[in-house]
């Protein structure tokens, strides 16, 4: 498609109202943008609780955060604050709210839209693209930078890089997904906490904040030897801890993609999550497409780690269907696998 005809230093507004993970997945088409513009002034709308994953991210200019439940008020100041502010406005979603917040921002405008039902959106955006299921989120979002004309960058950007203090050689693990249905066992994660020590490592577990997260990890971790900064972190500090890594281990969670983009050997487990759709994004982009299942898949510095059940991906929360259902496919993960891929994950790093 011809490139959009923009200003040689135009403004650009990016909504990606999504979680932490996701808004991380919209950074290369942000590099995109900015390859294409070198000039240009490139804002992010997202929500308040994901601005620290943008932290020092030199392809964004500002960052426009909003309340993860807005009122009706503070909706319409912000409407009224973005008001045609833009050369292009693009909405990385489908969905009414950050399709009306890119409508009002931009003088030209770009988005999804689902087939079938995509009328408004197609009178609302100058260039739509239509959602095309069973693509990874990156290449999709990529799909809007074939939109608009440019050259992909098919590259993650993770948040600048902050000294944390910490030397020698060290692996991380992060055993707090954001819900139930994405945890592994207790028990495996000592396991593999336990066999990494073995290999003279020094094991630092990470986590939130949230004091329900750490009485979790005080259960996981008691009667270790891990050394914990759960709590202790912001974004910036973490990836300058992930950047050093020996090897990182976590779930389906936006600390294991934000790992993946750090460029650290990675291992990720995963339970019902459909990797084609979600799976970690290597440095340098997937050589190929994860498959739906598999015991371990590797694609550059990320194996991928999976029980593979008869029903998986299912892609739903669980198997009783809710955000706090434990998942067999993890429950039933075996310890020496992921222990395994962790010892594949060091070795493929040695050799590198």
């Amino acid at each position: 498609m011809s490139r959009l005809p923009l200003a040689a230093r135009p403004r650009i507004l990016v909504v990606a109202l999504r979680r932490l993970g996701d808004v991380l997945l919209t950074t290369p088409l942000i590099r995109s943008l900015k390859r294409a513009w070198p000039q240009a002034s490139i804002d992010v709308l997202v929500f308040a609780d994901t601005v620290g994953i943008l932290a020092g991210n030199q392809d964004v200019a500002a960052i426009v955060a909003m309340p993860n439940a807005p009122t009706a008020g503070q909706g319409l100041a912000l409407a009224a604050r973005l008001w045609r502010r833009y050369d292009l406005a693009i909405s990385t979603q489908s969905g009414d709210r950050p399709s009306l917040f890119a409508g009002l921002a931009g003088r030209v405008r770009v988005g999804f839209y689902e087939p079938g039902r995509g009328g408004l959106r197609r009178v609302l955006f100058q260039r739509s693209v239509a959602t095309k299921p069973g693509l990874h989120r990156v290449e999709q979002l990529l799909r809007l930078a074939d939109a608009i004309g440019i050259a992909r960058a098919p590259e993650l950007v993770a948040p600048a890089a902050a000294e944390v203090g910490v030397t020698g050689d060290y692996a991380v693990v992060h055993a707090a997904p954001m819900f139930r249905y994405k945890q592994w066992t207790a028990e495996g994660w000592r396991a593999l906490a336990a066999a990494l020590a073995a290999r003279g490592l020094a094991v630092i577990a990470t986590g939130g904040p949230s004091e329900a997260e750490r009485r979790y990890l005080d259960q996981v971790w008691s009667g270790t030897t891990v050394i914990r900064l759960d709590g202790k972190l912001d974004w910036a500090q973490l990836a300058g801890l992930l950047s050093k890594a020996r090897v990182y281990v976590g779930p389906d969670t936006s600390v294991t993609h934000l790992a993946a983009a750090s460029g650290c050997a990675t291992v990720a487990i995963y339970g019902p999550t459909d990797p084609r759709l979600w799976g970690p994004w290597p440095v340098g982009g997937l050589s190929a497409p994860w498959d739906a299942a598999g015991a371990v898949q590797q694609r550059g510095n990320v194996l991928l780690v999976q029980n593979p059940l008869p029903c998986m991906p299912c892609q739903l929360e669980g198997c009783e269907r809710r955000l706090e259902s434990a998942s067999a496919c993890l429950d039933e993960l075996p310890a020496a696998r992921v222990i395994a891929a962790a010892e594949q994950a060091l070795a493929s790093a040695r050799s590198a």
